[in-house]
């Protein structure tokens, strides 16, 4: 479904991305590990168009993507919900999803749609009214990842979904990342620096260091090996 071969990205002169090369199938759950700094997050802006490629290329369902704009790689069903959220703070609840569902114009479906989040996430629906910025923190993931998913994606980019989250909320936001994939088939690509968590959601991971992979297997053999476990597990 997703596939990036050899792909450079750079940040002025530094060489953020070294010729990674990453294949996401459909429905799958894909995490992406590291430590900070390694260029993790820098892959989904790459993929979702926000941070160019230098060299290399992006393919989506057979499509070359590599040098379309973010808001043409939206429309063809990649979403990313960023690091930190970056939800509207100054809109409402019922805003902020209205702005997920911005390009799309089958209202019957939209509306079913908002239905489903809500089912996600309950507390969104009691504060609908309510500005996104008076959110907790949890709270406002959860909005975040329902704006993302008001877009109908075909494949969800997630960045960071575990940052600065309480361990009951985290535990909660990867329960409904988990259903998310296997009720709608929504192909998901998450990097997070919750190893374990994140080993544990994915059908597959890579380990990233300094731009460059240097480990693939399945998540529960990545969760195992004794140099992962070493590394980022603090086993």
């Amino acid at each position: 479904m997703l596939k990036l071969k050899d792909i450079h990205t750079y940040y002025g002169n530094i060489h953020a991305l070294k010729g990674i090369s990453i294949e996401v199938s459909k429905g799958e759950v894909i995490s992406l590990i590291g430590a900070n700094g390694a260029g993790k997050s820098t892959t989904l802006m790459t993929t979702s168009g926000v941070v160019p490629a230098k060299r290399g290329s992006i393919e989506f369902e057979g499509r070359d993507i590599t040098h379309l704009p973010p808001d043409k790689i939206v429309k063809m069903g990649i979403c990313q919900v960023p690091e930190g959220r970056r939800i509207f703070p100054y809109l409402t609840v019922a805003e902020n999803l209205d702005m997920g569902a911005f390009l799309r114009k089958d209202t019957a479906q939209i509306k079913s749609d908002l239905d489903y989040v809500y089912d996600l996430f309950p507390i969104l629906a009691s504060r609908c009214n309510q500005t996104g910025g008076t959110l907790s923190g949890g709270e406002q993931q959860m909005l975040a990842i329902s704006r993302a998913l008001m877009c109908r994606p075909k494949m969800l980019l997630l960045d960071e979904p575990s940052l600065g989250l309480a361990p009951i909320i985290i535990k909660q936001i990867f329960s409904i990342i988990k259903k998310i994939n296997e009720e709608h088939n929504t192909t998901i690509f998450i990097v997070e620096q919750n190893a374990n968590l994140a080993l544990k959601a994915a059908h597959r991971g890579y380990v990233m260091e300094n731009g460059v992979i240097t480990m693939t297997d399945t998540g529960e053999n990545l969760r195992t090996n004794e140099d992962i476990k070493k590394a980022y597990l603090g086993i």
